[in-house]
């Protein structure tokens, strides 16, 4: 009995038709493989949509998943016969590079980043690309899959003729013309037209604006922070004695400085998610549904620059923002920005992307949402345990509130992992399948929670799930030009194939990594940014190279970019254009058996209309014809017949 009972046996309406505790424990259990229905049933349309689309997105992330596998491990298989690699660690070559920071690092060998090269190979290789193509085709096919499966749904729960009605106006909305209404000195008493206009709300939109933008501005002074952290720390461990700790300093300072980004990430969505609402409150929606939107896209853009800044700057990285040797660009004329790895950034952007995906998979959206309700009750449990009655009763009333008890945004977690598998899907193809691994516990732990966790929400009826749309189809459209950015300017591919079909003399990959470098003479460094310690490697060095396409030190321009930089520029602009208006064009919106059905129920209603039609006017034509008939005798036989005296006794003498 109670709410023992309520969880054992499940809700009323779930015992009636279903299998009592077996069908309740098997929901929990098994998240929506078979209790769609039940779950519209029991908590409306609207959470039924969301489990639904979350049902969706994890089928479709399985061919998603086997792909980015097989990717992967074609990878893992052509390592040892990737001649860059090959060339890269091969010590014969002796190639001294250029040091990677001011005064406190030395030349280095090339060689000495032979398993980052390696490493690199994994993530950057011909399959990417064709992954990146694939997914960017997946995400139009999920969402034409979405727009034909929520129709079938709207037809099967009866929304197809569903008008959303205009919602009742929000009692902060209502309380603010109220209190407008009374300030007015009009005399007249027409107070229903009163409303709020713009000019009401502009002190609302003018805060909403400045703290939106310096929201951002804290999110990229956060990030830039931390790249001054990495500079700092990568000079520091450049002056350790130890060889092994100088040949991983490109790995170290990665690891930590997106763990760092990763606890600024969690700790920034909580604080931007209460900013959000609260300058959507301050705006003073009019009704629920306005609100809701409002507040979805305020929180969705800053969480978005919150957690996309950090890899949005790795992946900018290769458009030589870093500079040159003797031409280094610097942050406050102190700290020389960092340059990719001889191997890439594709490997740094890999690090970046998985750490935090798996770090707000783990923590912000499994740990959180269960580990908060959890402690949330538990300190309530303490505090009425402490409180009288009267106060517990009190306490009840107050919490009696749908907005202080109901506030879900099961979308914003999932979006946000819909853009780590598709935005920088070909820096990482094992994405998709740890966002299939992560949607099957998220089923499970949502079901729990609606049932155990959550008091249950007020059943809404709709038939779409609302700006999501709107939003997962603009990350979609957005992933098409990201990834054709990082195939084209963040990865080798490009230029191994400029360097393939137009230089290679073999047409083989021999001679790749030194065609991609470039001589300076360490006597053109800057003053004051040359080694410390010339001779670290055993040897002087005069010459040193570094990745770019640039003019040697004994050419007229030297320095200069090269005719082979705007080769592979020319070969890099035309980042590949997807067809993915193809696929929205061949997937009709509605599956065929469900026109066919709605098509059939509208020529039943026509039908069935005109039968009544024709029914009503044989009614009225019966009637007119028996009036017809009606009238007929009355005129021959009603008239009374005139008396033969009539007309002499008018005319006569009294």
């Amino acid at each position: 009995t109670g709410v023992a009972g309520l969880l054992t046996s499940g809700p009323r309406a779930f015992r009636a038709e279903g299998d009592g505790p077996a069908f309740w424990a098997a929901w929990i259990e098994n998240g929506l493989v078979f209790g769609l229905h039940w779950c519209r049933k029991y908590f409306g349309e609207k959470i039924g949509l969301y489990f639904a689309w979350l049902g969706a997105y994890t089928q479709m992330l399985i061919p998603a998943s086997v792909v980015g596998v097989i990717v992967f491990l074609y990878g893992c298989a052509t390592v040892d016969e990737n001649i860059p690699s090959m060339e890269m660690c091969d010590q014969r070559h002796n190639i001294t590079m250029c040091p990677l920071c001011d005064r406190t690092c030395s030349y280095w060998r090339m060689s000495s980043a032979c398993a980052t090269a390696r490493a690199s190979h994994l993530f950057d290789n011909p399959a990417t690309v064709f992954f990146s193509v694939f997914m960017a085709l997946w995400a139009a096919t999920f969402m034409e899959y979405w727009k034909r499966k929520q129709m079938r749904l709207n037809y099967r729960w009866d929304l197809t003729g569903f008008e959303e009605e205009e919602d009742h106006p929000r009692a902060e909305y209502e309380a603010r013309v109220l209190e407008k209404t009374l300030r007015k000195e009009s005399k007249s008493k027409e107070t229903d037209k009163v409303k709020l206009t713009w000019r009401d709300r502009f002190p609302a939109y003018f805060t909403n604006l400045v703290s939106i933008i310096f929201m951002i501005a804290v999110t990229f002074a956060i990030v830039l922070g931390v790249i001054i952290y990495r500079i700092s720390t990568a000079a520091a461990l450049a002056m350790n004695s130890s060889p092994s700790v100088r040949s991983n300093i490109r790995v170290t300072v990665t690891a930590t400085a997106v763990i760092i980004n990763l606890v600024v990430i969690i700790l920034l969505d909580e604080v931007y998610g209460c900013i959000a609402r609260w300058l959507t409150t301050i705006e003073v929606p009019k009704t629920e549904k306005s609100f809701e939107e409002r507040l979805t896209f305020k929180a969705f853009l800053l969480k978005f620059v919150n957690s996309y800044t950090p890899i949005f700057y790795v992946t900018s990285r290769l458009f030589q923002v870093c500079g040159t040797p003797g031409d280094y660009v610097y942050i406050f004329r102190s700290f020389r920005m960092e340059e990719c790895a001889p191997g890439g950034c594709l490997m740094e952007l890999c690090i970046q992307l998985s750490i935090i995906m798996l770090g707000k998979q783990l923590i912000q959206n499994n740990l959180f949402e269960i580990g908060i309700p959890k402690m949330k009750k538990f300190i309530r449990y303490l505090k009425l345990r402490r409180q009288s009655a009267s106060a517990h009763e009190e306490h009840v009333k107050r919490k009696q509130r749908y907005e202080a008890d109901y506030n879900l945004e099961p979308f914003a977690g999932l979006t946000s992992r819909f853009g780590f598998v598709t935005l920088f899907v070909a820096s990482f193809p094992l994405a998709p399948l740890f966002a299939l691994l992560n949607n099957i516990i998220e089923i499970r732990l949502d079901a729990k929670k609606f049932v155990t966790e959550l008091r249950r929400p007020v059943a809404v009826r709709a038939k779409d799930i609302g700006i999501w749309y709107n939003i997962l189809r603009g990350v979609g459209k957005l992933a098409v030009i990201i990834n054709a950015f990082v195939i084209s300017f963040t990865s080798d591919f490009i230029p191994r194939l400029v360097y393939l079909y137009t230089y290679s003399q073999n047409g083989t990959m021999h001679g790749f990594v030194n065609h991609t470098l470039s001589f300076f003479n360490v006597s053109d460094f800057q003053n004051g940014t040359a080694p410390s310690d010339p001779l670290d490697l055993g040897y002087e060095v005069q010459i040193c190279r570094y990745k770019d396409y640039r003019e040697p030190p004994w050419s007229e321009h030297k320095y200069d970019v090269s005719k082979d930089f705007w080769a592979v520029l020319a070969a890099r602009l035309p980042c590949h254009r997807l067809p993915v208006t193809f696929v929205d064009w061949v997937i009709p919106d509605i599956p065929k058996d469900i026109s066919q059905q709605i098509h059939k129920e509208k020529v039943l209603m026509v039908e069935l209309f005109m039968r009544e039609e024709q029914g009503k006017q044989q009614l009225l034509d019966t009637w007119m014809e028996k009036d017809h008939e009606g009238e007929a005798p009355r005129n021959h036989h009603g008239a009374k017949p005139r008396r033969e005296g009539d007309q002499g006794h008018r005319g006569g003498v009294l």
